[in-house]
C-alpha cells in the first residue's frame, strides 16, 4: 500500500515521486521531508543526547576503517559565540542552542605510521579527499539521527571562510581541518522543504547523461520560482533585478564572487600536499 505522506513529500521535493517501497515509511518520510533549520527554541539539548548522537554518527561508514573524522561539540557558550563571529552574515548561528564542527582528521593515521616506524606513503590529495568524505558521512548520519529525535539541523560551510581562525579556536593540530559546522536544537517551527532538481537530472542510469540538462533546469527554475520564490535577490547593485528570479540565477550570482580561495593554502599550512 502506498504511503501517501512519503509519496506527497517526494513529489513536492522532485516534482514526481518514484515507486514507494513497502516498508520503512515512517523513517523515509522523515528523511524525505527534512529541511534546514535556522530558527530554534531556546531549550538546551541534553548532554546525554549529544553523546548518543555522536556515537551514532561515528558508527557510520568510514573509508577502509581509517576513521578519519572527528566532532568538536561546543558546549561552552563562549566558544559558540566566538565561532559565530567567523561565519559573518548568519546571525542565526549565534542563537543556535548547540554547535558542533565536523573535522577531517588525517593526523591519527600519520601518527600510527610514526609509532610503527613505517613511512606514510599517501601524502597527496587523496588524503584530504578521504578525510573530507569521512567527515561528510559522519555529519550526514548525525543530522539524520538528530532529526529522528525531533531536532532540527543546519550545516554551516562558512566555517571554512575563516578556516585558520576556526582551527585556532578549536586547537586543531596539523593534518586536522574543519570541514563544516552544524547548528542543532529543537526547531521553533517546521523547517521549509526545498524543492530539488528532478531525479532524472541528478540520478543517472549506467552512464552520466545531460542531453536535456538546459531544458530540465529551465523547467525546474519555473516550477521553483512559482512554488518557492526567493525572499530577496543577491547583489542587485551588480546584477540588477531579475524577473523571474530563479534558482539558477541565484546560484550564478552566489558563485560569481570568490569564496574560500585561500583554503588550499590553509591545507598546505596544515601539512597537506595537494598533488
Amino acid at each position: 500500500m502506498e504511503d501517501a505522506s512519503l509519496h506527497r513529500l517526494l513529489k513536492a521535493r522532485y516534482g514526481a515521486a518514484p515507486d514507494v517501497p513497502e516498508d520503512g515509511f515512517e523513517r523515509l518520510a522523515g528523511m524525505a521531508g527534512r529541511g534546514s533549520c535556522r530558527r530554534f527554541r531556546p531549550d538546551p539539548v541534553p548532554a546525554g543526547w549529544i553523546d548518543c548522537l555522536a556515537a551514532v554518527a561515528l558508527a557510520s561508514p568510514t573509508k577502509s576503517d581509517l576513521q578519519q573524522r572527528d566532532i568538536v561539540v561546543l558546549h561552552s557558550p563562549d566558544q559558540r559565540a566566538r565561532l559565530a563571529q567567523f561565519v559573518g552574515g548568519q546571525d542565526w548561528v549565534a542563537d543556535a542552542p548547540m554547535l558542533a564542527v565536523f573535522c577531517g582528521n588525517n593526523r591519527r593515521q600519520r601518527l600510527l605510521h610514526d609509532w610503527h616506524g613505517s613511512a606514510f606513503a599517501n601524502d597527496h590529495i587523496d588524503a584530504v579527499i578521504n578525510a573530507t568524505a569521512d567527515a561528510a558521512i559522519a555529519m550526514g548520519a548525525f543530522i539524520t539521527a538528530a532529526e529522528a529525535m525531533g531536532m532540527g539541523c543546519c550545516p554551516i560551510s562558512a566555517v571554512r571562510n575563516e578556516a585558520a581562525a576556526v582551527s585556532d579556536l578549536l586547537d586543531l593540530p596539523d593534518h586536522v581541518f574543519p570541514f563544516a559546522g552544524l547548528a542543532f536544537g529543537f526547531p521553533a517551527d517546521p523547517p521549509p522543504v526545498s524543492m530539488r532538481l528532478p531525479l532524472g537530472v541528478t540520478c543517472h542510469v549506467d552512464k552520466y547523461a545531460e542531453a536535456d540538462l538546459r531544458d530540465d533546469v529551465a523547467r525546474y527554475d519555473t516550477a521553483r520560482a512559482a512554488a518557492q520564490p526567493y525572499d530577496q535577490q543577491r547583489d542587485v547593485a551588480r546584477f540588477g533585478e531579475a524577473t523571474p528570479y530563479t534558482w539558477s540565477e541565484d546560484k550564478v550570482r552566489q558563485y560569481s564572487q570568490p569564496e574560500r580561495a585561500g583554503f588550499g593554502a590553509f591545507l598546505r599550512d596544515k601539512g597537506f600536499r595537494l598533488d
